[in-house]
């Protein structure tokens, strides 16, 4: 072999990747698929609560941060990256943008008398900025806001899918999970299941 030449397939480069994620963003890309995926779990939601037997509890849990709530401005201020600690500090604040789109799949559950929940991966000490931030969105009306313990060590998979399993011990039916992350959506206990895309960072 000659000098020079690569023994395996180069990744992409990751500045070429910030560009593209960017693009899709600032195209209008992102937002439509958003809303796409937003309005189907609307319908959804308009379809099985009229289908609601006497007696039944209707829920549906919807995950925060790049599906209620966006941190696109943080994330590109920090060029698609930041420390663990600027993302704390951003979080606490409880300033991020609402996904409208998918404020209205909220409005929706609640005209149709549909139990709210939130879980979300942020952890108990940052409760005060979050529920501030619901507030300031109009999102302030739930039956739970579900967070990480600060002490957690396991997936978020785990955590989400026991959060739920627990919701359904008390009674309600779950008729929808909304989060951009498969593991907000991985181990059941939902009827459907509504997937945002999330270019910016992942969350096993």
């Amino acid at each position: 072999m000659g000098p020079g030449v690569a023994t395996a397939a180069e990744p992409r480069n990751i500045d070429q990747l910030k560009n593209e994620i960017r693009a899709y963003v600032k195209s209008g890309d992102y937002g439509r698929e958003m809303a796409a995926i937003a309005g189907r779990a609307e319908a959804w939601l308009a379809e099985r609560g009229g289908k609601q037997a006497s007696g039944e509890r209707l829920a549906v849990v919807f995950d925060l941060d790049e599906t209620l709530l966006s941190n696109w401005a943080f994330i590109e201020e920090h060029d698609i990256g930041g420390s663990d600690a600027l993302w704390q500090k951003w979080m606490a604040q409880g300033e991020a943008a609402v996904v409208e789109p998918v404020r209205e799949v909220y409005r929706t559950a609640r005209r149709l008398g549909i139990e709210v929940y939130f879980i979300t991966g942020r952890r108990e000490r940052l409760r005060e900025g979050t529920e501030k931030n619901l507030r300031v969105i109009g999102c302030g009306e739930y039956g739970a806001l579900i967070m990480k313990p600060n002490d957690w060590k396991g997936t978020a998979a785990a955590y989400k899918t026991g959060e739920r399993a627990r919701i359904e011990r008390t009674g309600r039916r779950i008729v929808a999970n909304l989060g951009d992350q498969d593991s907000d959506l991985a181990g059941g206990h939902a009827e459907r299941t509504f997937k945002f895309p999330d270019p910016f960072y992942f969350t096993p």
